[in-house]
């Protein structure tokens, strides 16, 4: 089968996937996002959200759309850093896209007035911001290796090896060559060996947020870890207990990713439109997180501070998020340029 096929069954299979059958989260699961690191991090978030709904024209009824909230944190962060303005908290409707029922409990427990929707052609009508920290990497990927034939698209098999009548997942490749236009221009002219990947998903998403920003006020900020520029590269990768293992390996058992061509992304948007990418260190530190982490430390005891410090060295630090997380706005045409980017 076509590895996005492999990817999709094994995280989102409605018995056996791994989005379906737990929380994957925090210190217990299989890893840690940024809500999870840091309140400052949701609350940064929701102040930038609070400028863009100014900027949107503060309208008096708008939807805050979180695209895989994971268990809520960022949206509960955002949220009550957002009383500060307490016009937008009553203007928003609070959605969340999630398929997850056990992300969905917990996610009703930290923002109990929340609707939820299951794909992106149920989003509302009508003025929207949408946040989507960690949301595009865990789309399914089509991978493509440069052979003497071509293009050709990487496919997981069941086979047994040789002297072992145990079969396993191991790669194989189609008979037929993929068609060049599918990969970025940039891409085409790697070595043999080479690996290209698409994202068909993540291209459908963004085209579907352009007609609906043409039609609705609106903005989206997309955070994730992933390429400024389409590129050659094996990134798909799984994780199972904070740590890498092999992806093939006991399907829907581990988290299944791939890093964000944000180039690609882009592409449905206008320059006018689009905003970034930057890196997370320069996104964060613009909207102030060392002011937030001073504040949170003038009433924090010295264990406290130490975390604070902690946590933002893991969300800013060159080595850590801060470089290799990308930061991208896209907005309806003609809306003032979101802050930080």
């Amino acid at each position: 089968m076509p590895l996005d096929m492999f990817m999709d069954l094994a995280l989102a299979h409605p018995e056996h996937g791994y989005y379906r059958t737990r929380d994957p989260l925090g210190r217990s699961g299989d890893f840690t996002t940024a809500p999870e690191i840091s309140q400052m991090f949701g609350e940064l978030l929701g102040l930038w959200s609070v400028d863009i709904w100014q900027k949107l024209g503060a309208p008096n009824s708008f939807n805050l759309i979180e695209f895989g909230p994971g268990r809520g944190t960022l949206m509960a962060d955002a949220l009550r850093a957002a009383k500060l303005v307490p016009a937008f908290r009553d203007a928003a409707n609070v959605v969340f896209l999630e398929t997850s029922p056990t992300l969905r409990a917990e996610q009703q427990q930290r923002v109990p007035d929340a609707s939820w929707i299951e794909t992106i052609d149920a989003l509302p009508d009508g003025p929207c911001i949408i946040l989507a920290n960690e949301f595009f990497d865990a789309l399914p990927i089509k991978q493509f290796q440069k052979t003497g034939k071509g293009w050709q698209e990487r496919c997981v098999a069941l086979q047994a090896p040789a002297g072992d009548d145990t079969p396993v997942f191991q790669y194989s490749l189609a008979d037929t060559s993929a068609t060049p236009s599918m990969l970025a221009a940039s891409v085409r002219e790697a070595p043999e060996g080479s690996i290209a990947e698409i994202c068909p998903v993540a291209q459908i998403i963004m085209e579907q947020l352009r007609a609906r920003f043409d039609a609705n006020p609106a903005a989206a900020l997309i955070i994730d870890y992933g390429y400024n520029h389409s590129t050659a590269g094996d990134s798909f990768q799984a994780l199972k207990n904070h740590k890498f293992v092999d992806p093939l390996v006991e399907p829907g058992e581990a988290d299944l990713t791939a890093h964000v061509d944000f180039e690609a992304l882009a592409k449905p948007f206008s320059k006018e439109a689009l905003y970034g990418p930057s890196d997370q260190k320069s996104f964060l530190e613009a909207l102030g997180i060392h002011a937030r982490a001073n504040a949170l430390k003038a009433n924090a005891n010295e264990q406290q501070q130490r975390d604070i410090t902690s946590a933002v060295k893991r969300l800013t630090d060159r080595d850590a998020m801060g470089s290799l997380f990308k930061v991208m706005a896209v907005t309806s045409p003609g809306l003032p340029a979101p802050a930080g980017l």
